[in-house]
Order: structure tokens, then sequence, then C-alpha cells
């Protein structure tokens, strides 16, 4: 049976989180690809914030009303983008330094924070309500981002924990074992076209997966070094890009599962966070630290473009919004910075809001 994991506000359904559901994200990415975008390159602008501290906030997620929520990091407040480009802030029910680091979209429309440094659990609602619940493990840096399972679970992605730990579709909070565990190991994690859940190696010196049953295991490397890489994107051929953060090179999992690696044009220490998957195929990575824009075509060519705001730490982690657009998430920056693609065919809210395309 298909599990297609419908949203509100999506105008024609969602694309949902197994085989099926990657079949047609993948023949609507070929579409747009095919189509062509109004300009070759993407046009880069800025916008104004609310609010802004350093630290601010780290990566973001696309709610099935066209909002964009900022997950807070240092934030005392919560921030979103409305589908107009208004920009607004609302209140938290828990805040302290560190605490969550990347976001999911649930299939009921919340809104959930993964925690990082925090006592409790915290979502937003479809509607809008704030509030917190019970985490099972909570220490140090315990989790960096997320990812949504065929089943609905939210699998948080290890960083220093020493166990998996998910949210099923009806809240219930549980731990399970891992197979490979280290200090930083793990930070953002992807949706393969199969159903498995990729966690993206920073420290860690194997890569490792959780299977749509539910099985661990690990898988080797090609690349490893001290904070290589944080964040992925998947590829409309299947394959799984790691976002560049200290690595000289990229690196890439194919769906037949062969790992390999690639030149990159642009590289600096803590250069990229995460990363967004455009409707032309292309993936773009979100800058960091790194003073221009990089992409990687639906061809494998990899280029740079220039940044209209660049920062030390400006953003962590982007979004992809349904007329094209790309925000990337202020983590120390003054301002919101928006990378538009302008696709000859956009996608709709319930492709947006796809577990595929939706995290850190």
């Amino acid at each position: 049976m298909e599990r297609t994991a419908k949203l509100p506000g999506a105008s024609d359904g969602s694309v949902g989180a197994d085989t099926v559901g990657w079949r047609r994200l993948k023949s609507l990415i070929n579409d747009s690809v095919g189509a062509g975008a109004a300009f070759s390159r993407p046009v880069v602008s800025t916008y104004a914030l609310v609010y802004t501290v350093v630290g601010a906030y780290s990566g973001g997620v696309l709610a099935p009303d066209g909002s964009i929520h900022f997950v807070p990091y240092g934030a005392a407040v919560g921030q979103r983008v409305s589908s107009a480009g208004v920009v607004s802030t609302y209140s938290l029910a828990y805040t302290t330094a560190g605490a969550y680091m990347g976001g999911i979209l649930a299939p009921n429309g919340d809104i959930h924070f993964v925690p990082q440094h925090v006592a409790v659990g915290q979502k937003v609602s479809s509607s809008g309500a704030v509030s917190t619940y019970s985490l099972v493990y909570t220490a140090g840096t315990a989790y960096r981002g997320g990812v949504l399972a065929p089943n609905g679970d939210i699998h948080f992605v290890p960083y220093d924990a020493p166990v998996g730990q998910k949210v099923s579709s009806s809240g219930a909070v549980s731990t399970y074992s891992l197979v490979y565990t280290k200090a930083g190991a793990y930070a953002g994690g992807v949706l393969a076209a199969d159903g498995t859940i990729h966690f993206i190696p920073t420290a860690a010196a194997v890569g490792q997966k959780v299977s749509s049953s539910g099985t661990v295991s690990t898988y080797s490397l090609v690349y490893t070094t001290a904070g290589a890489y944080m964040g992925g994107v998947l590829a409309p051929d299947g394959s799984i890009h790691l976002v560049p953060y200290q690595a000289s090179v990229g690196q890439k999992v194919s769906s037949a599962g062969v790992v390999s690696t690639y030149s990159l044009v642009y590289t600096v220490a803590n250069a990229y966070i995460g990363g967004v998957l455009a409707p032309d195929g292309g993936i773009h990575f979100v800058p960091m630290a790194a003073a221009v824009g990089q992409k990687v075509s639906s061809a494998g060519v990899v280029s740079t473009y220039s940044l209209v705001y660049t920062a030390a730490n400006a953003y962590i982690g982007g979004v992809l919004a349904p007329d094209g657009s790309i925000h990337l998430v202020p983590y120390a920056a003054a301002r919101g910075q928006i990378i538009r693609t302008l696709p000859a065919i956009p996608f709709s809210i319930g492709v947006c809001c796809s577990p595929f395309l939706n995290k850190m």
C-alpha cells in the first residue's frame, strides 16, 4: 500500500516517503529539467528579518500553508516567512542556547524541531500552536537533523548520542541501537529512493543507514576527515550528495550504494552546511562561511555563483519554496537570502513538502 503522507493544504497531494513517492518526484524533476528555466544562472537577493542574533536559527521547514519556519538554535522566538514573503515572529514554549538543529514535517502537518541540546522536544502544529513533549534521551549535543521514514516515524540523526531516537506517527518517542557511535559522528540525514535513511558523516569513519524495515547497518566511505560533511541532498538520479563543510572533495552514494568522490570548484573551512535540490535538478550547497554559492547540476557539473550577502557563520540549511526559490536559513546572518532558480515548471506545495526534499 502506498504511504502518501497526505498533508493539509497540498494542492495535488504530497509526494510520499516510499518508492512510489520517489518515482513521482523523479518524474516531476525530469519534466522540470526538460522544460528548462527562464534564466540559466540563479538570481540572488536578500530581505529584511524581524529578529537577528548570532546563532539564531539552524535549518528550516516548509509548512503545508506555504510558510517557511526557521528552527530555533539560540533564538528566543520563532521566525517564519509567509508564502507572500511577509516575515514575522512567534512565541516558543522552550528556548535555550544550542537548542534545536534541523526540523522535520510530520505527516499530520506538525513541524518537529530536532533536539540538539534540550531537555524536551518542541513542535509547531499545522494551526500554529507551539507545544513541547518528553524525550527518552537527552544529553549534550545529542542530535543534528532528522528524516521522516516511510512509516511516518521521525528519526533524529545522532551527533553525540549513543542511541538513535524517533517519534512515531502517533507521537510515541523511543530509542534504538546504533551500529556505530562517535562524538560528532553524523549531522543531517537523507531519505534515499528505496526508503532507507542515511546519516551524513561529519566525524564518522563509516556511513550508517536505517532501512525501511528498521535495520541499522554501516558502509565504507571513500573520504573521511574531521568535520567533513554536514547535511546531504538526494539528486534526481537517486544518488546522495554529502554537503562539504571541511571536506576538500565532494562525496556521493549512488542508488546502488557505490561511494565515490568528485572535484569541487571552491573549498574553505566551514564552507557549507546543508543543501537544497532545485526543480531544475541542481543541488545548491548552503553557504556558512563560503564567499560564493556552489552547485552541482543535474548533469554533475560543479560551478559557483555570486552571493549578495556573506558573513562568517552566515547560514545553516535551506528550504525550497513552491516558486522555485531557495531560502537560506540565517544563523549569524543579519539578512535573509534567496536563491531564485525560476523553473519553467515550479513544484506545488504538496511536492515541496516531500520527505525527499524537506529536511536539514
